[in-house]
This record gives C-alpha cells, structure tokens and sequence, in this order.
C-alpha cells in the first residue's frame, strides 16, 4: 500500500551530509534537479490502495535501480553498500542513521513490479521532454542511429555449467586466503555427476561452509557469495531454463559471433538518446530505422535527417522516409529491395559480416558477383530478350540446410542453395547521387559520436551484459542505463 512519502523527518545527524557530499556530487545534483516523482506516478497501479502494509517508496526502489547502473553488483551488494555508502544514503533519501532495505525487495521489485510497463520508452520520454525543457537539445534536430551487441546474462551455458562458473569465481576468491585456520580441503569439490538438484543442493552447502567459518565476510569472497545466492534464487525463480530463451545467436564480423541481444538506439548529436528498441541478436539492423524515427518523433523530436551505415539504406526504409525524413547513409551495392517479389523471405544483410544472414541466423559461405546483361535486338532494332541487371549471388551450406528446421518452404533439396539479389534501384540511385553532396559529408561526420555513447553505456552503466535471463531483464538494464547517461549529460 502506497503512503504518503512527502513528510520529512528530521535527524539530528542530517548535517553530516553537508559535511561528507560536496555541492557539485553527482547525487546531491540528481537530487536537487531532476524530479523522480513521475516513477511514483507511473507504479501506483501496481500497489494496493488500502490494503497490506506500506509499501518501500518507488522512487527509493528505482534509484537502487540507478546506483545498480552505475556500479554494476549484485542486489545483495548495492543494498549492503548503501547501509555504508553516505552518498548513497543521501540519493536514497535516507537520513544517516536509517537502515536500508532486504535486497530480496529489490529483486522483487524488479522482477514484478516493472515487468508489465513499457519502461524503456517511459525513461528515455521523460528524459528527453527535460533536455528539452532545459534547451539541451532542439524540438528539431537529426538523429544518428546504430545498434550494438548486448551479452546474454549466460551465453550457452546450462543451469549446472552456469552454477559451476559461479562456483569457481568463489573458489578463486579463496585462493589468497587458504591458511592453517581456513583449508582448500574445507570445500568439498563440485559434483561430477547428478543433476540440477544435486548441483543446488552443493552450492548451498558452500555458502553455509563459508559463511559459517566467517569467510564470507571477506568483501573479496562475500561478493562472489552474493552472486552464487543470486543465481541460485533465479534458478528457484526459473527465471532461465536450460539457457535463455530470448537470447539469440548474431554476428560482429566475418567468423566472429556473440550470444545475446541488440539495442538499437537513436541519439541526438548532443548524445541525448531520443529511442531505443532491444531485440535478440539475430534482428537486422536496417528493420528499426523506421520505428526509431516514429519512437523519436513521439518522444517530441522533428527528425530532419536519420544518420546510419550501410546497413540502413534498404529501398524500403529510402521509401518510407522520403516525405519527411532524409535517410544520410551510404548505399552497398548489395543492399537492395530486401525483399523479393513482395515477400517478406527472412534473408537480410548484416553490414558486419558483409554478407547476407537466413532466417535461421546462418550466415553465406561464399558470395559470387554476376554482371549485368544488357537488352539483345534483331536487325530493325527490336528487342528480342531482356537480360537481367547485375547480381549478386549467395551461397548457403547445405548440409546445415537438410536438418534446419525453417527448411519446409526455404529449402527445397538439391545440390546447392543460393540467394541473389539485384543490385541496384532506381531509389538507390538517387540515394547515390545525394551521396556526392556536400550536405551528405558533413552530416555523416556526426555519425561517429554514437560510438563514444555505446563505449559509456556498456562500459560504466553496465549495458554490456545482461544481469539476469531474458529479454525483460536485459530492455529494464539497457532502460536504466540510457536513463543514467541522459541525465549525467544533462547535467554536465
């Protein structure tokens, strides 16, 4: 049940943070700008209206949610450290001598009360209309758009080989501690057979051995602890099964691939993030210039012109933005109608692999580019044939094609499986000609300030890795993390 969290009250160690957190901290800044009331706001569905106890303030909750970002850890370990942390204390709306929450709150909260709402676009909304509002950016502007990998939280692990990696993170923690009071042989080995109930049964055992003889204390070993607990209450939770589901195999370059997922993000020059889309690895590019520039213009930008690679310049996405929005991306000459004939085949380019990807996820072995042929007339002139335009042709591996189970309609048995595509169209050849504009140069320079952004997303507030299972898990992380970074640019 939601109360009402507008009283103050007053502690006469309250003067403690005027001491401890500069004018200019991150967090007295946060707290003294930006209004968080909006979460309040948005989740009071979520709670009952008299009924059970009163609940932990949202805000509260989200801004654990926004330290996890900024300092990726487990639940258990931001929570310990905010009972430590003054400037956490602080942000939190904390005075010095409260305590703090049980980090299983945190996990629940995470887990059901922000699983049914569309986050992702709710913070990048909220964020954006304050750029504005502060005149950081313009209603009017361009926007650059890319995607990136994101790592799924366990890549092809199953539920005992990822319990097993835990594990060793905690037997590593131990090494620089064995002693004559604390033993390597204190822990028993890893089971070599049986099944998840055996392995569940083991790692709950460690945990007591160790927080029995106090080693758990250790904040070197205590930290890996906490991991081990947390995998264990997902595995509980079935928040995965025997890998995560939504998670998809895609591709960074020829012979390099990742496990996970991909944020597709569009960003002003003043790297303010007006939209964004997570989808599993395998999802093209080029299929989310469109509903970015529709999530952009929604979230209060006039898009003049959309900046991307080679990969967004399909004759589809030239198009379906002609009217209103310029398309500033340089054409490959394999990037064509995308589809054949009208239909939508599932085979598109990856800009990465520089090669075509079937509805499966395999990528070409090879690719063989055709000439052009040219018209043939008889003697008055008339044509008699037409040729076709320039090609290109890809070849898949059959042997992967006989046992895929997308081949009913797709493969249709034979020595040989190929794709090819025309060229050129006649959208791409006005596409080229504005390439040779100066307007196109100079607005494709910007393009390269998205790379900074996905270096501090990944990099500082944890987008990198998915912290859980799923594809919920990883658009409330990547949420979270767009939401910190807009903010920390608006207040620089």
């Amino acid at each position: 049940m939601l109360v009402d969290y507008s009283q103050t009250r007053l502690s006469e160690y309250a003067r403690i943070y005027d001491i401890l957190i500069p004018r200019d901290n991150i967090f007295r800044r946060m707290n003294e700008e930006i209004d968080f009331s909006f979460v309040r706001k948005e989740l009071q569905d979520k709670y009952s209206a008299d009924m059970g106890r009163s609940a932990e303030d949202p805000v509260r909750m989200f801004k654990y949610l926004m330290l996890k970002a900024m300092h990726p850890a487990s639940d258990a370990d931001v929570v310990e450290r905010a009972y430590t942390d003054m400037s956490y204390k602080f942000f939190l709306g904390l005075n010095p001598e409260d305590n703090v929450i049980d980090s299983s709150l945190l996990s629940k909260f995470r887990r059901q009360r922000l699983q049914d709402i569309d986050l992702l676009d709710l913070l990048i909304s909220k964020s954006v209309s304050m750029a504005i509002a502060k005149g950081i950016i313009k209603r009017k502007s361009d926007i650059i758009v890319d995607a990136t990998h994101e790592l799924a939280g366990v890549t092809v692990y199953k539920p005992i080989d990822f319990m097993r990696k835990l594990c060793v993170q905690v037997y590593k923690a131990c090494d620089p501690f064995w002693g004559d009071t604390f033993h390597r042989d204190d822990i028993p080995e890893f089971p070599k057979s049986g099944g998840v109930d055996v392995v569940k049964s083991y790692c709950q055992s460690l945990i007591r051995i160790l927080e029995d003889n106090g080693m758990a204390q250790i904040p070197a070993i205590g930290n890996k602890v906490n991991l081990l607990k947390e995998g264990l209450d997902d595995l509980e939770c079935q928040v995965y099964g025997a890998f995560d589901k939504d998670a998809k195999f895609g591709s960074k370059g020829p012979g390099k691939s990742f496990f996970g997922y991909k944020a597709h993000v569009g960003m002003t020059p003043e790297s303010i993030v007006v939209a964004a889309v997570v989808t599993s690895g395998e999802a093209s590019d080029g299929d989310y210039l469109v509903p970015l520039v529709e999530q952009a213009k929604q979230n209060g930008i006039e898009v003049e012109s959309a900046i991307a690679d080679a990969a967004y310049a399909s004759k589809d996405n030239l198009d379906a933005l002609k009217d209103d929005v310029k398309v500033v991306a340089p054409v490959n000459p394999v990037i064509t109608q995308g589809h054949r004939k009208g239909v939508d085949t599932g085979f598109h380019y990856n800009k990465d692999a520089d090669t075509y990807v079937c509805p499966a996820g395999e990528l070409a072995k090879y690719k063989e580019y055709q000439k052009a042929k040219q018209k043939k007339t008889d003697a008055n002139g008339k044509v008699t044939r037409c040729f076709r335009n320039a090609k290109m042709r890809y070849d898949f591996d059959v042997r992967k094609c006989k046992v895929c189970p997308l081949r009913e309609g797709c493969y249709k048995g034979g020595k040989y499986k190929t794709y090819s595509v025309t060229i050129l169209s006649d959208t791409h050849k006005e596409q080229i000609e504005f390439e040779k504009t100066s307007e196109f140069r100079q607005k494709m320079k910007k393009r390269r300030k998205i790379e900074p952004l996905y270096a501090h997303l990944k990099n500082d507030l944890g987008m990198k890795k998915n912290i859980s299972y799923g594809i919920k898990s990883m658009t409330m992380q990547t949420a979270v993390a767009i939401y910190m970074s807009n903010i920390m640019k608006i207040m620089k």
